[in-house]
């Protein structure tokens, strides 16, 4: 039996956060910077300074250790309060991929920047023809008179407008298994050759969401992140600690849209009584509720199996799937009792709306995650 009880530290923890965004009265500050289309500098520095961007590095590189399962609960619980999607300053997935891949002068150039609160690379993995056939990547590696050189378009890459670095999975084309041909590599942003454009989206305002053209951009041999040939299982890996985390986000923007839609159903009066007394409304909040607390259940176990050193690969494609859908529906109900106001841009549940639709299909669409869990279920069915 599986004890979600909340430690001592991670209570602390959180009661930390909550002091941290209370003092810094961030609501109002929020909406002006997704109004503007801005990243929230000011609120993203108090947090560093705080601790927060620290948690999750191990202390031998000035962090702060800590389990996965206390990176997942502080990512919920900042998205719960309002943090703004895709914006929060722990980066804890680029902090598991560089430990598990990066050398040690990898981890310590990544690390470093991880514990300012930077975003230390985005991730290069998608391409126009290459969405969630990841082995359709065309971007090539080649070496040219001693020199590693990269060549290719990358798109959906978030905050590549503000990442010292790209974690590019490129295509070396000497196999004719793709999934054998592929190397990861941490390309500088800087380089000539990069050329970023910003997409014009949706949501998530506060973040861009950029592509990114490579031409003839020069890297070093020990730019290599992992071994040569084994980037496309690298890639497998990093998918499962990416989709934990955006479950958390999830999770989390689902109960700050559920609680200031059930302050609203209690005060708001119509046909005179408050609306939280009709049964239609009741019904609303009590499967709202339901999916929130099932969302975290599934998204804990997952967490703890993570933090236990156990297999997620299926955990996390179910939990991805689960949770999009489910807090979709939490945020879309939330605005339905909120009637009109929840539409307008003065309520942050309109804010939320827009920002986890994309939770769907990033990291993997839902519809992906039927196919890679499904298969492996079946395939451990048939074992037993």
């Amino acid at each position: 039996m599986i004890d979600f009880k909340k430690t001592e530290e991670q209570e602390l923890l959180l009661e930390s956060l909550r002091e941290v965004y209370k003092r810094g009265n961030f609501d109002d500050y929020f909406k002006e910077c997704d109004k503007n289309h801005q990243f929230p500098e000011k609120a993203a520095d108090m947090m560093v300074e705080a601790g927060f961007a620290k948690l999750g590095i191990p202390e031998k590189f000035g962090g702060t250790d800590c389990d996965f399962t206390t990176l997942i609960i502080v990512a919920e619980e900042a998205h719960a309060l309002g943090w703004p999607s895709l914006c929060w300053v722990n980066q804890a997935l680029q902090v598991d991929d560089i430990l598990a891949f990066g050398s040690e002068e990898q981890c310590k150039k990544i690390l470093d920047l991880g514990l300012k609160g930077v975003k230390p690379f985005t991730l290069g993995f998608t391409e126009p023809q290459a969405g969630s056939d990841s082995s359709a990547m065309s971007a090539k590696v080649e070496r040219k008179d001693g020199k590693v050189v990269i060549n290719g378009h990358k798109t959906f890459n978030t905050a590549a407008n503000r990442s010292p670095y790209m974690l590019c999975l490129a295509r070396e084309y000497k196999n004719d298994n793709p999934y054998k041909d592929f190397s990861m590599f941490l390309l500088p942003m800087n380089l000539p050759g990069i050329q970023i454009e910003p997409l014009d989206k949706i949501g998530n305002w506060m973040m861009q969401t950029c592509e990114v053209y490579m031409k003839d951009c020069e890297i070093k041999e020990s730019d290599l992140v992992g071994v040569a040939g084994k980037g496309f299982y690298q890639l497998m890996k990093n998918f499962e600690v990416e989709r934990l985390l955006a479950c958390a986000a999830n999770v989390g923007m689902a109960r700050c849209a559920y609680e200031e839609a059930i302050k609203y159903a209690g005060v708001r009066e119509q046909f005179g009584q408050t609306i939280g007394s009709f049964q239609l409304i009741q019904e609303k909040i009590v499967d709202m509720k339901i999916k929130i607390v099932n969302m975290q259940n599934i998204l804990y176990q997952a967490a703890w199996k993570k933090s236990t050193g156990q297999s997620i690969m299926i955990d996390s494609s179910l939990v991805k799937r689960y949770t999009g859908q489910a807090a979709f529906q939490v945020i879309d109900d939330a605005m339905q009792i909120m009637g009109g106001i929840g539409y307008t841009n003065d309520c942050r549940i309109s804010r939320l709306w827009r920002d986890q639709r994309v939770y769907r299909i990033m990291a993997g669409t839902e519809e992906v995650m039927v196919h890679t869990a499904g298969r492996a279920l079946i395939k451990e069915a048939l074992k037993g």
